[in-house]
Formats: structure tokens, sequence, C-alpha cells
């Protein structure tokens, strides 16, 4: 199951809106076949595997990170391949909640005579999914919120100046981030500040260029902004009032209704979803920042923090409402720490945010 593990992650920045999974038919500890999904309208992980093995995969067993499929969907269903193999066993790490899914293969795969074990490696098999499963079982993307910013908690001087704060490699490891995300997002006032790109920007060929989505409810996108002028799709988030603009065919135009001025996030949350967004990686400034985390949406900080000190007078990570007491801060819990270059990358998880 490690090794099917390991095959599903090579789909981490190729398989959207599809989940990330690995297969591998093994007779005890000999394995005959392995494959992975490498691409969403492509084959699935037990197909590969199956073509793999050939007749070597009848009275196999099969071990596969997420539940088979039993639906017809761009593919066959995967339980019906295994049946047909002859595969006798059938390990699964973790269930798919997908609606047309979500018990039925094991179903099917037992309805055949197929014995069925689950759970094996579900911790693991569910942290590679964690945007999939969120989206269907709560309606909404995993948001994760990524800063770069000083021992001291500042992302940048007081005139607006960060480039750079953190090192060359933590800017690299970002790149990582954005390629696995289903989307990119940020604000207007980022659009203004920074004149961002938000693409991915790794060596070789990119396997998929997340969406870039930019939050501006007063239509304020200059025409000659460099997100706008980079192929690869962009979302541009407007208020109701707005005539549609004219824009490259890459750019699609969104009107939501607006509260107080702003482009409701949960909204924005629940929209992504629908239209097959797993994982949202929020590269924003401090306002932006402290709306999600205020609104309960901050699932995970991606905090890169470099060993230098800004000051008192330089600009905060999190602009968020005064709090009436310390009980109502909101609360994060660790999840890892790692080197990277001279910085120190965080991840922290809201406190009851899924999985543990």
């Amino acid at each position: 199951m490690l090794r099917a593990l390991e095959l599903a992650a090579r789909g981490l920045d190729t398989t959207h809106p599809n989940p990330r999974v690995g297969c591998v038919l093994a007779h005890g500890d000999r394995v005959v076949g392995e494959g992975w999904h490498e691409r969403a309208g492509g084959p699935h992980a037990e197909v590969m595997a199956l073509r793999a093995a050939g007749s070597a995969a009848r009275g196999a067993t099969a071990y596969v990170t997420l539940e088979p499929c039993a639906h017809h969907g761009r593919t066959p269903p995967c339980a019906d391949a295994l049946v047909a193999a002859g595969i006798a066993r059938v390990v699964v790490a973790s269930d798919d909640p997908y609606p047309e899914v979500n018990g039925a293969g094991y179903a099917r795969l037992r309805a055949a005579g197929i014995e069925v074990d689950r759970g094996l490696c579900r911790v693991e098999a569910e942290e590679l999914n964690l945007g999939f499963l969120s989206r269907v079982r709560r309606g909404r993307p995993w948001i994760r919120i990524k800063l770069g910013m000083s021992l001291d908690g500042r992302t940048a001087l007081a005139d607006g100046r960060s480039q750079w704060i953190t090192c060359a490699a933590a800017r690299d490891d970002v790149q990582r981030w954005r390629a696995r995300s289903s989307s990119v997002l940020t604000g207007i006032g980022t659009v203004l500040a920074d004149d961002p790109r938000l693409d991915v920007r790794l060596p070789g060929p990119i396997g998929r260029m997340p969406q870039r989505v930019v939050l501006d409810p007063l239509g304020r996108m200059p025409a000659d902004a460099r997100l706008l002028g980079i192929e690869g799709p962009v979302l541009w988030v407007t208020g109701p009032q707005l005539p549609p603009p004219v824009t490259p065919a890459h750019v699609e135009h969104l009107s939501l209704p607006l509260e107080g001025g702003r482009v409701p996030l949960r909204l924005v949350a629940e929209t992504l979803a629908a239209r097959g967004d797993n994982e949202i990686l929020v590269e924003a400034g401090a306002r932006l920042a402290g709306a999600f985390v205020a609104a309960g949406l901050a699932d995970e900080l991606l905090l890169y923090v470099a060993p230098r000190l800004l000051g008192a007078d330089a600009r905060g990570a999190f602009l968020m409402p005064a709090l009436p007491d310390l009980d109502a801060a909101p609360s994060f819990r660790w999840h890892s720490i790692a080197a990277v270059g001279s910085d120190q990358r965080l991840i922290l998880r809201q406190a009851d945010a899924w999985p543990t």
C-alpha cells in the first residue's frame, strides 16, 4: 500500500478535479502490476495496473488507495475491471464519499465474491486527497493560506516593499504548492500593489496550469495586469452591477452578489467547489488572508518564516476584527515544520479542520 501511495503522488499536479489514486497488484510479496491515475479523462489507477499485469492479474490482491469506482464517468467502472480480471482480494486505503461511488464499489466487488479489506494507510491516503474529500464531504475546497513573513510576523515594510523577505528556496517551494492547487486565489489589492503572475514556474513541462482567481468587487483590474497576459485559465470575480468586460479568451468573468461591498468568501468557496476545485492556494495581503481566517475558511496556513526582524512599523500578516477576549482567537494546530533553505516552513491547520 505504501508503494500504491507513492504512485498516487505522481498525479499530485495533474489529476484535477479527480482524486490522486495508485494501485499495486501482487501475488503475496511478488508485484505483477502497478499504475496510477495520471490525469482526468485518462485510465484510472486500477486499469493501468491491470494492463501492466496482463493475465498475471488473475488471483492477485489489488492494493488501491481509494475505493474503486462503480459508475460510468469518462471511463468505465474500475470495480467491473477488477472483477473481469479475476482479482481475488482488494485492499483499500480510503473510502470514496463521491455519491456515485460511496460504498457501491465495495458492494460490486463483494457481490462477485472478491474479499474486500478497508482502512490500510487510511490517514496517508486521505492526506493525499484532502481537497477532493473536502469538496465532496463539505461542499467546499480545502483552502490553504500562503504567507512569507519575518520572525516577528511581518509580511512587508511599512511602504509595502516585500521582495524578498524569504529566501529563493522558499519561493521555489511555493511553486510546487501552486502546481498541486486547483486554483491560486488573490485579491485586487495584491494585483494593484504587486502585479503578480501567480503562474507555475517549475523546470520541465507543466502538467496543468492552475486557474488564477482574482476577487475584484468593483472591477478595478488593469487591462495590462501581468496575470491576464499569461496563458492559463483566469477567473475574474466581480460584483453584479458591472457589465461583462472584454477579456482574452482564457479569462472568464464571474459576477457574484456582494456583502458589505465585498465578495462573500463562503460563496466563493462553494462556487469554486461546484466548478470542481479541490485545493485553493490563497496568495494575498493581510486583509484578504485575515478575512479567510475570520470566516473560518482557512483550513491550513502555509507560512515561510525568514530569520529576520522587520519591526513594529512593518505590515502584519492577518488583518482581522478586534477580538473580545483570547478565547475568541482563531486556533490552529501544528502539522509540520521543515527547513527550506535558510527559512522555516510552518504548516498549521485549523483546530477543528478535517482531517485530524
